[in-house]
């Protein structure tokens, strides 16, 4: 949409919303502007050919969906959505034939989770520290899964506008007394270290043996799973792996918070997320975040949250289906029509 109040826009309901995922695909249903999001399945990719397919199996029998929002981690380019961790081709066109929808509109993943940060409250998270929400100011979400995401929701003349990027390549380094010996053992791509190659589910074993190496132990974690299981256990390893990455998640969500001035909260999201929760406290998390000289008064006052809600992008979706016009979301070359 523009900035132009005469451009307004709007969906029609029933609307189909999904979250497609490396494994899995979660599907919900959007009835009306008021009306609650209704999950009704979440398939396996592998379980299916294709989305179609997925849909028409879970999709309930006396519901015919018009609209499909549908949230993607890859870029959308074409008519043929080729995803990144799965076999499945987005092909919207073949979409509104198979289903009979008049409209299919393709996001980024990480932009549909910044879609939710307005929306999310109560149970939906976990306050880490000091801070308060301050109304009118932009709000930003990290999210280390297999990967690491990061989106900014910017707010401006009174309209919430999601920038998604590339914010889980940029550059980290050591600070920490612990990091300086252990980030030289920890293996580069093309000569540098980005916050993926640690903050992430495919980072944590490269983390994990540069830790090894600096406390001179030998351990050969595979998986993430396998290094929170240890840390659960109290592996020496496994705690300072953590305790690592935690620090730096902190470091980086602290560097994003500044560069938008996030006062409206900075999210922590993402699978791995929950698994670590315990070590994303204020002893490490929270003070990496908060040591930016000479702005540590002003981070104090920046709260972070841990996202708990199930599935925050298909409420990112489902709110973007409610009230379009509450958000400026560019729509060229991401939007099929009967």
């Amino acid at each position: 949409m523009s900035f132009d109040p005469s451009n307004e826009q709007s969906f029609t309901f029933p609307v189909l919303v999904a979250d497609i995922g490396g494994t899995n695909a979660r599907l919900a249903l959007v009835h009306g502007e008021n009306e609650k999001t209704d999950v009704f399945g979440v398939p396996k990719t592998t379980e299916h050919p294709d989305i179609s397919s997925a849909i028409r199996q879970h999709l309930p029998a006396d519901c015919h969906p018009k609209t499909a929002i549908i949230a993607v981690a890859g870029p959308v380019t074409g008519d043929a959505i080729a995803l990144t961790n799965a076999d499945w081709v987005i092909e919207p066109k073949k979409m509104i034939t198979d289903l009979g929808l008049e409209q299919v509109i393709i996001l980024n993943d990480f932009e549909a989770q910044a879609l939710a940060l307005p929306v999310l409250s109560g149970t939906d998270v976990t306050q880490i520290g000091s801070g308060s929400i301050l109304d009118g100011y932009s709000k930003f979400v990290i999210g280390p899964g297999t990967g690491l995401g990061a989106a900014a929701m910017v707010r401006a003349a009174n309209t919430w506008i999601p920038v998604p990027g590339e914010g889980g390549h940029v550059e980290v380094g050591p600070v920490h007394p612990d990091d300086f010996e252990i980030f030289p053992h920890v293996e580069r791509t093309g000569g540098r270290l980005s916050a993926e190659m640690i903050v992430s589910g495919t980072g944590l074993p490269r983390l994990a043996r540069g830790v090894a190496l600096a406390m001179k132990q030998e351990r050969t974690f595979k998986t993430a799973s396998e290094i929170t299981e240890a840390a659960k256990q109290q592996d020496p390893v496994g705690v300072k792996t953590l305790e690592t990455f935690a620090r730096a998640l902190g470091r980086i969500s602290g560097d994003f918070a500044l560069t938008v001035l996030a006062r409206g909260g900075v999210y922590i999201a993402g699978g791995v997320t929950q698994h670590v929760a315990a070590f994303l406290t204020e002893a490490c998390f929270r003070k990496s975040f908060e040591t930016k000289a000479p702005h540590e008064a002003l981070m104090k006052t920046i709260p972070t949250f841990i996202v708990t809600h199930p599935n925050p992008a298909l409420e990112g979706l489902a709110a973007f289906a409610r009230r379009p016009d509450d958000f400026a979301v560019q729509l060229t070359g991401r939007n099929w029509t009967v």
